[in-house]
């Protein structure tokens, strides 16, 4: 009979080499049931790991992968991800872990690479951005007990899975109250169903234009998709309503939105005001300067990579859930109080 190998072993376990690995190795954080199963093939087997690979396998690698699953050009004309990068990379040199940046140029490229990942032990483990709403990979993850920490809410599994994210729908709701409080009462929405970060900020908009007995107008509504070019387009078809105040639920919209409010020969805020959602750079630089709702993108960064060490170290029971506050920022983009409609 041939020598066995890891990978014979994974495959009649039906789980990865890597977790076979860590199986043997003795890590924490594989789940009873995988660990149960993997015991039972190499008893069944009579599976005898090489005494040198099993040292080697034992080390770790001491390099924490960030996934982005997100198209490589879009990336980097993103000012969120420009901001939350540095967090995570200080985090992992104050660790002395080593950062590897996963990039694609598309969806199946990402699919094709990302099982090659699961299957090696380059990285101890992984920091996914939740970019997307729907994605098969925290499933795949999970099957293969690869230690990981979403940054963004997941749209299922959150009772199974760690991750880090900021306090979206009452961050949303304070936002969109000031606005009440200014007197706007006509109060568009720039959002998307890209993430589960947008879904909660809308739900705090909606909830506040609830509260107040406010109408929520359909024609106010614009679809985007946190990119500056869509904010724009989605402005131009609001402007012809006669919105008096947006909510976009992003700095990167709102800038879109500035720009074609501007085009439009409107004023910001005396036509119409405008709230958005992140506190990046860009809403204190813009003309005039955004009103915002704050999150600690840098301080996620961070916090994820400390949570995933802790992991690593202790197991992944139970699953971390960290939500961090968010602060309004008001600047002049929101500032001129208007009289009350009685």
């Amino acid at each position: 009979m041939p020598k066995l190998t890891l990978e014979d072993i994974g495959r009649l376990a039906d789980v990865s080499r890597a977790t076979v690995s860590r199986v043997i190795n003795g890590y924490p954080h594989i789940r009873p049931e995988v660990r149960e199963r993997v015991e039972r093939v190499i008893q069944e087997t009579g599976f005898q790991p090489n005494a040198v690979a099993r040292s080697l396998a034992s080390s770790q690698s001491h390099i924490i992968g960030l996934f982005i699953p997100s198209v490589v050009q879009f990336i980097f004309a993103d000012a969120y991800l420009s901001a939350l990068i540095p967090g995570i990379s200080q985090a992992c040199n104050t660790n002395e872990y080593t950062l590897a940046l996963f990039l694609f140029n598309s969806e199946e490229e990402e699919q094709k690479h990302f099982r090659r990942i699961l299957g090696s032990s380059t990285v101890d483990g992984l920091i996914i951005t939740a970019d997307r709403r729907e994605t098969s990979l925290t499933n795949e993850l999970l099957a293969n007990d690869i230690p990981f920490v979403l940054i963004g809410r997941p749209a299922a599994l959150s009772d199974k899975v760690s991750f880090v994210d900021a306090e979206n729908r009452e961050g949303a709701y304070w936002g969109v109250c000031h606005l009440i409080e200014q007197g706007y009462q006509k109060i568009g929405l720039i959002s998307t169903g890209l993430n589960t970060a947008a879904e909660d900020r809308t739900a705090g908009y909606m909830r506040a234009m609830r509260e107040h007995g406010l109408p929520v107008d359909e024609r106010l509504i614009g679809e985007g998709d946190f990119t500056e070019p869509s904010g724009y387009l989605a402005m131009q078809r609001i402007i012809p309503h006669q919105p008096e105040a947006i909510f976009a639920t992003s700095d990167m919209m709102a800038a879109g939105a500035l720009r074609a409010i501007h085009e439009a020969r409107l004023r910001v805020p005396e036509d119409i005001a405008i709230l958005s959602f992140d506190g990046l750079p860009l809403s204190e630089n813009s003309t005039p300067p955004l009103s915002t709702i704050r999150q600690s993108v840098h301080e996620i960064g961070k916090i994820a990579i400390e949570t995933l060490i802790d992991i690593l170290q202790t197991g992944t029971q139970p699953p971390r859930h960290i939500i961090l506050p968010t602060e309004l920022v008001v600047r002049a983009s929101s500032s001129a109080v208007r009289s009350r409609k009685l």
